[in-house]
Formats: C-alpha cells, sequence, structure tokens
C-alpha cells in the first residue's frame, strides 16, 4: 500500500516576520528584566527598534506582555531540569526526579527576577484564557510527569477523594494545574493532592531562599531545602533507599 504524504506546510514570510518579532520581544524583555527588573511597553518597543503603537500589534496589554515572556522563560528553563534529570538513568524516576528540582532550585538562585516572573504573576481570574495559561505551564507539566513517573514505578500512598475537603475532592476531578490527566485513572485522583503538596514544599523553600527570607548561611547550606526534600523522600515512596538518594541530592547540590 503506497502512502499518501502530506506535505508541511511552510510558514509565509509574514509569519516568519512575526514570529522572529516575538523572539526580539522576548530577547529584549529578558535583558530589561536582567539589567532593571522591570518590563514595559514602551522600554521594549524602543529596545527593538519598534514604537509603542506598533507593538501592541503583537501584544494588547502589558499582563499580555508578563504572560509571553513567562511561558518563554519557563520553558527555557524547563530544558535545563529536563537535561539534569537526562543524566540519571531512565529506570530509576527518583533519581531523575532528585536531579531536576536541584536544577529548579539551582536556576531560580541564579535568575531571582526571571523566577518571579514566571512564578509570582498573578493569575487575575479564571477565564479561559487564564486557565490555558495555567494549565500549559512548561515546568508544571514536566515535574508533574516525573511525578507521575515514580508513582507507577512505587505506588505509594495517597488520599482518597472521599478522605479531602468536598471542595478539594471536586477540583481534582477537573483539575486547574499543569498535568497530562489521562495518565492518572480517575479513581486515584487523591494522588494529585500529594502532587500539589509537594509542589508546596519546593515552592516554598526555593521562594525563601530566592528573595533571602532566611539566614544566608542557611541559604549557602541548603540544608532547608535539604531538609524540605528528606521530609518528602518516604512520602513518595523512596524510604527504602533514602540514603541513596539523599547522597545524590547532595552531590547535585554540591556540584553547583
Amino acid at each position: 500500500m503506497v502512502q499518501t504524504q502530506v506535505p508541511t506546510q511552510v510558514p509565509t514570510r509574514r509569519e516568519r516576520q512575526r514570529e522572529a518579532t516575538y523572539d526580539d520581544i522576548v530577547r529584549a524583555s529578558r535583558e530589561l528584566l536582567a539589567e532593571t527588573g522591570e518590563l514595559s511597553l514602551r522600554a521594549i518597543a524602543s529596545r527593538i527598534g519598534m514604537t509603542a503603537p506598533a507593538l501592541y500589534r503583537y501584544v494588547a496589554s502589558h499582563q499580555e506582555l508578563v504572560d509571553l515572556v513567562a511561558f518563554e522563560i519557563d520553558k527555557a528553563a524547563t530544558e535545563t531540569f529536563a537535561a539534569a534529570a537526562d543524566r540519571q538513568p531512565d529506570h530509576d524516576p527518583g533519581a531523575r526526579l532528585v536531579a531536576a528540582t536541584v536544577a529548579f532550585r539551582r536556576w531560580a538562585m541564579a535568575n531571582p527576577r526571571e523566577f518571579g516572573l514566571v512564578f509570582a504573576n498573578p493569575v487575575a481570574d479564571t477565564s479561559c484564557v487564564r486557565r490555558e495559561l495555567i494549565t500549559s505551564d512548561t515546568s508544571g507539566h514536566y515535574l508533574h510527569g516525573l511525578l507521575i513517573d515514580l508513582w507507577e514505578e512505587r505506588h505509594f500512598d495517597h488520599p482518597a477523594l472521599e478522605d479531602l475537603d468536598p471542595a478539594v475532592a471536586e477540583s481534582l476531578l477537573d483539575p486547574l494545574i499543569p498535568i497530562d490527566i489521562t495518565r492518572i485513572p480517575e479513581g486515584h485522583r487523591g494522588l494529585l493532592w500529594v502532587f500539589i503538596s509537594a509542589w508546596m514544599g519546593l515552592y516554598g523553600v526555593v521562594t525563601l531562599e530566592v528573595f533571602g527570607h532566611m539566614d544566608p548561611r542557611v541559604i549557602q547550606s541548603g540544608a532547608m531545602f535539604v531538609s524540605m526534600m528528606r521530609e518528602w523522600l518516604p512520602r513518595l515512596g523512596l524510604a527504602d533507599e533514602a540514603e541513596r538518594y539523599e547522597a545524590l541530592l547532595r552531590s547535585e547540590l554540591a556540584g553547583e
């Protein structure tokens, strides 16, 4: 049987120019963020040789600009998390998760303004547009994927929906989080509560470290991060190899 090959649609010249302009907007935004910590449509337009009114043809508001830049920063950062995880064996999802979380901390500590833009960007409403932004978060999808890989191997405990607050249980049936929900059977949706709690622990510690809200000596040592991870290893079914994973954690931290 001869298969008909569907031709790949070649972008038009206008589409290529538009994509190139978006790339310029993101590049200029990241430069300004690193230099001043502030983003403004006027400053970005000036940097890429465009008038402010012309820039509105690409981003309609400051919030849309922030969303665009945050998404692209997050996507690029996730590549570094994945690279760290890929140095660990495919058959060891626990090691891959440990390596990725250390890479997340490393990126956040090295890029506090970009971390702030991505993870302190307020969600003003739950409209379809904002919902899409929340659920398309690249790093969220990646880290949740690692957690699912680990659960598929370890089958660690999780609460049943009926044991959770009714509002929580309802939300987990239609979760507003970046995750491939098709990988989690409906009877195991309580697993999402474990994932959300794990993210709270990781994000909470890293945020305090990034913005200096604890003793600098503790931040430098990484002791609070290690403590948080040590607490989570048993909850993720890794108690039997906690020493090995903590050794890996400390090795990854030392490699920073």
